[in-house]
């Protein structure tokens, strides 16, 4: 509407030589694209000025025309959540377009193990909105991220990537809100120990360099993320940090903003592609374990939540917490042991969730409490400038900024699949609206503020409450329990739901937590390192 209403006045303006008609609408223009555009770290998205969501493929093939590029890359996630590269030398233009309209074909039983090979071949298709310019490449490059097609020219019902579409999209019809949700990607540098400037043991947070040793690795990462189309919030370093063995863990942390839940689960994918990248480049080995051993902080990748409805916030109204919050949370309850078969898909993820390390291990809910299994964090609800207050030169202003409200599931850790992870929140969010009882649920999980679940002054709350799975086993068992949650509406098949419940049992990991310390714990996640 504002950019119809742009091109009628400037045509009127020009028609009849209003010229300083003409140049306040061309100020208004640059003002609209500075905000949006300008300072935007996507190459793609300052060249072509426009926001990456309304890329057309002849935006692709002009940017390659004119920048000399030389290679593209596809990209898309196989069943083992990595990303897959496959790449492209452009020998013409007609190459270029025939790549970016028809894809190509791969083999889909070497990338996901349910599919029999005599019935293997998928369509990769290049998503334009997801182009960027690789970072990392010796030569001009453009990467996609792709999405999977069967024989028939239908989206490939089991890929991840299009679980989450349909988890989203059934979301939306039931609820009418749209679902946004940011990681925070925690993660270990394992480098050779240093003597100078070390940090005393799990005192890490917030350091800052000489003592935060890979200051630099994480600034690197955050703008190479941020280029590749990441909506970066910011980095730190995190509480983690040990010496063992002549090596230094150092454990740090990238947070996103909040973004649509499905292009939040492309940046998550990419920004591990890239740190991993970038941490081969420094030779230091760069970790998503969720436990590296026993009695130091673990790694989680907590997700952030929130709803949004014509453009507005749906998650507080007036100060306060909406039932729809309430409702995705109460979702969240009533699907908590299950969950973690998608967020907590491995044996390491089961150490990590035990009491007194900031990780859930109980059912309930609460504002500010890191021990609960959905937290409510501090928001801006309360209508004051702080900035004034502190900045005397500064007029107080009245800016909302209440739609920075989220509420935090904790569970999940960065071995999960961000695709399948951000789906069964989906479908957990969803059950909470189309149960009768959710906002009871939400009310009898709700746990006050200021409470410490595993102290010991409240024995009682906490034997009250469910528990989440203590193993893959567990989680498994959980899975086939709440099957319907996730199949229901043709989410999830019931194929892929057994395969992940054989996945989990396969570990036999009932009594691994008490089997696993020192040396043979250190071994366990060396052989497991690189998973996720």
């Amino acid at each position: 509407m504002q950019k119809r209403l742009y091109k009628k006045v400037l045509a009127a303006a020009t028609a009849k030589k209003y010229y300083i008609i003409f140049a306040l609408c061309l100020s208004v223009k640059l003002n609209y694209m500075d905000k949006s555009i300008e300072m935007n770290p996507n190459l793609l998205v300052r060249f072509l000025q426009k926001p990456a969501a309304q890329f057309t493929r002849a935006d692709i093939v002009r940017y390659c025309r004119e920048n000399n590029v030389e290679f593209l890359n596809f990209h898309y996630c196989g069943w083992d959540g990595k990303l897959k590269t496959l790449g492209f030398v452009i020998n013409s233009l007609e190459h270029l377009e025939n790549i970016l309209q028809a894809g190509e074909r791969v083999d889909g039983s070497s990338l996901f193990p349910f599919i029999e090979a005599g019935k293997s071949d998928l369509y990769v298709i290049p998503r334009y909105k997801t182009a960027f310019v690789n970072p990392f490449a010796q030569v001009p490059t453009v990467d996609l991220l792709c999405s999977f097609f069967d024989r028939d020219g239908n989206p490939f019902e089991s890929s991840p990537q299009y679980i989450l579409h349909k988890a989203h999209a059934e979301f939306q019809k039931v609820t009418g809100l749209k679902m946004e949700t940011m990681g925070e990607l925690e993660y270990y540098v394992i480098a050779d120990a240093e003597e100078l400037y070390q940090t005393p043991d799990q005192k890490g947070y917030h350091e800052s360099a000489p003592f935060n040793k890979f200051y630099d690795l994480r600034i690197e990462a955050m703008k190479l993320i941020a280029q590749c189309g990441g909506l970066i919030k910011y980095g730190h370093s995190e509480v983690g940090n040990f010496t063992q063995d002549g090596k230094i863990y150092e454990q740090n942390e990238i947070e996103f903003l909040p973004t649509d839940i499905e292009d939040a689960a492309d940046q998550l994918v990419i920004a591990k592609w890239a740190m991993r990248q970038l941490a081969y480049q420094y030779g230091v080995t760069l970790t998503f374990a969720p436990k590296i051993t026993v009695g130091k902080a673990g790694s989680g990748m907590h997700v952030h939540c929130k709803f949004t409805k014509d453009g507005k916030t749906a998650t507080v109204r007036n100060g306060e917490l909406t039932d729809e919050a309430k409702k995705a949370i109460a979702g969240f309850m009533a699907a908590g042991t299950s969950l973690p078969a998608f967020g907590n898909p491995h044996p390491l993820s089961f150490m990590r969730l035990v009491p007194h390390q900031e990780a859930p291990t109980s059912l309930c809910w609460s504002f500010s409490n890191r021990s609960a299994l959905v937290r409510v964090p501090l928001g801006w609800l309360k209508k004051m400038d702080m900035s004034a207050k502190c900045n005397p030169l500064e007029q107080p202003d009245d800016k909302d900024f209440s739609s920075k409200q989220t509420f935090e599931w904790r569970a999940s850790d960065g071995f999960a699949d961000m695709y399948l992870l951000m789906a069964a929140l989906c479908c957990a969010a969803r059950h909470g609206f189309e149960i009768p009882n959710g906002l009871e649920i939400a009310e009898k999980t709700f746990v006050g503020l200021g409470v410490n679940i595993h102290d010991a002054s409240n024995k009682a709350l906490q034997e009250s409450l469910e528990q989440l799975p203590g193993c893959c086993v567990e989680a498994a068992k959980e899975l086939a329990k709440d099957r319907e949650i996730y199949t229901s509406r043709g989410v999830f098949s019931d194929n892929i739901v057994d395969y992940f419940i054989k996945y989990l049992n396969d570990f036999h990991d009932e009594s691994l937590r008490s089997q696993l310390s020192g040396e043979k714990l250190l071994k366990f996640v060396e052989e497991n390192i690189n998973n996720g």
